[in-house]
């Protein structure tokens, strides 16, 4: 595996930098327990959903084959063809959701052509075949799809996780009639049309129960080039009379890149131009956002502004999570607008894209198309971002990092016979405690973190988090974006004693840390136990660190 990126300075240098800066980071006037947090455990934001920790699969570089996919046959151990290890780590995070088969992919794809027998399957042209990254790359499965994994193969891999099947139709390519039968195929009840016979005759009687229906995906790009009113055309058309078969369909719309607001009020606002009943239809409204470095780095095949996976200083650390910090406005703002339509706010927010993009040149394979190192940085975007998601969990219903194995914000890497679990696969394992609890209001409070910006000064909040409860015990995450200093932080739960607690940190001397296959064991949560005095307590949190506090209450 590739650790290191051309010109990467190694850790003595980058300590170095670090050190010779930390009088800059440092806050002024910081003492013993300057930052609080204070957990109102009876302010209920909401119940958070389990979908909010859910995950996306795409046939994209090497997320689908050499990483969810090995075949049947093959000497990695597997279930059903699908790679063994995979599934015992995806059991340790609960997912509750799945997006498959994209994604940009989605929309180029038939879902008739996964369907039979494997080796009688045709082989498509994958919608990336054209990226610059793949140039000079062998022909493969990431360029010349060969179906072996379809709707059965991912409900399979639904089956053996736990989590529900999300859907996304192709509307670009395909009329709203294959949409349609799709459903028919997957839900109808066993004998009872013709599609769910041949369902039957392909290894599956009983019907998936597939609730979760994406109807296109980025319509404003990839998806179809549409504008925001021609879009909500086709999505009524594309959701008009689809049979239900007895249990919910939920509609998730294809939503705006991070800050369109006017996609949303468009769409909002073409969709009810008739009359309400169309809002019904919609249950999630979809919204994608990716973190970058935008303050310096090369740009990407769509003009974006990229820094270095592996290879930052200070600046690119904290402009990264200062990108993901973004997710928090978005969500606020587009509520706002989609409450101007739907004043009762029945349809919430589905963020079924999200994480870190980065330049490429340290995926683990050359056919890993946008694969890339997560290092202990990533696994704060990852902390902060579903801290985000639980504090508005009033709002988001659904939320799907991206992706699951081999692509961008991964929690797994795999090639070949090896794996390894990301630092993201650590946090998302860390933050599962929250799922299905009560998100209550918590207020936190820290010395900001000054920094330099281009040679300007800038500065990012020193402490953010969430919590939760359920019965007597309450669970808080916060995330010390600090790089090079830990905080002293009180912990109070109000109106009520602490009877005894946990400590779990995700945190390293080394910002840029990371697990390997030749070092799988680099970042790992430590867990301490601590000692309660009455109503409160006094938690050491590590520089540039991802906590969980477990606390049991009397």
């Amino acid at each position: 595996m590739q650790t290191r990126t051309p010109g990467e300075t190694n850790r003595r240098e980058f300590m170095a930098l670090a050190l010779g800066a930390a009088a800059l980071l440092a806050p002024r006037g910081a003492s013993a327990a300057d930052a609080r947090i204070d957990v109102l455990p009876d302010e209920p934001i909401g119940r958070i959903a389990p979908e909010i920790y859910g995950h996306f699969v795409e046939h994209l570089g090497g997320v689908v084959y050499d990483g969810i996919w090995v075949g049947e046959d093959s000497k990695i151990s597997n279930v059903g063809g699908i790679r063994a290890a995979l599934v015992d780590h995806l059991k340790r995070v609960r997912p509750a959701v799945i997006r498959w088969p994209g994604g940009c992919f989605a929309d180029s794809y038939n879902w008739r052509d996964g369907i039979g027998p494997r080796g009688s399957r045709p082989r498509r042209t994958n919608f990336w075949v054209d990226s610059r990254e793949l140039a000079g790359v062998p022909a493969g499965p990431h360029v010349f799809d060969p179906n072996a994994f379809g709707t059965h193969e991912f409900a399979r891999l639904c089956r053996l996780t736990g989590a529900q099947p999300y859907f996304a139709a192709n509307l670009r390519s395909l009329p709203a009639k294959d949409f349609y039968e799709w459903v028919d195929y997957c839900n109808a009840p066993a004998g009872t049309t013709s599609l769910a016979e041949q369902r039957a005759g392909n290894g599956d009687r009983d019907p998936f129960g597939v609730r979760y229906w994406g109807v296109g995906n980025e319509s404003w790009g990839c998806g179809g080039n549409f504008t925001a009113a021609e879009y909500a055309a086709e999505f009524r058309r594309f959701t008009a009379w689809v049979p239900k078969f007895g249990g919910p369909l939920s509609f998730i719309a294809a939503g705006p890149g991070s800050g369109d607001i006017e996609w949303t009020r468009t769409f909002f606002q073409t969709l009810t131009a008739r009359g309400g009943g169309a809002l019904g239809s919609l249950w999630g409204w979809g919204l994608h956002h990716y973190s970058e470095n935008v303050a310096k780095g090369r740009t990407n095949r769509w003009g974006d502004r990229m820094g270095p996976a592996v290879a930052f200083d200070l600046e690119g650390w904290y402009e990264l999570l200062k990108q993901a910090d973004l997710m928090d406005g978005f969500i606020t703002q587009h509520w706002q607008v989609m409450g101007e339509v739907d004043r009762d706010h029945r349809v919430k927010l589905a963020v079924d894209e999200w994480g870190s993009w980065h330049q490429p040149g340290t995926a683990v394979a050359p056919s890993h198309l946008f694969g890339q190192m997560s290092t202990l940085r990533d696994a704060l975007v990852a902390g902060l971002t579903l801290d985000t998601f639980n504090r508005h969990a009033d709002k988001v219903a659904m939320a799907n990092v991206a992706q699951l194995v081999n692509c961008l914000h991964s929690l797994f890497l795999a090639s070949e016979d090896r794996f390894v679990a990301t630092p993201n696969f650590h946090v998302f394992e860390m933050y599962a405690a929250h799922q299905g609890a009560t998100a209550v209001r918590c207020e936190i409070s820290a010395p900001r973190v000054r920094y330099s910006r281009l040679g300007q000064p800038a500065d990012f909040w020193g402490l953010a988090g969430s919590a939760s409860r359920r019965d007597n015990a309450v669970v808080i995450t916060v995330v010390n974006p600090h790089g090079t200093e830990p905080r002293e932080t009180t912990v109070r739960v109000r109106g009520a004693d602490i009877r005894g607690g946990q400590l779990a940190s995700l945190a390293s001397t080394d910002l840029r840390a990371h697990n390997t296959f030749d070092a799988p064991r680099t970042l790992e949560p430590v867990r301490t136990p601590l000692a309660p005095a009455g109503d409160g307590l006094t938690v050491r949190l590590p520089a540039a660190s991802v906590n969980r506090i477990d606390l049991t209450l009397a």
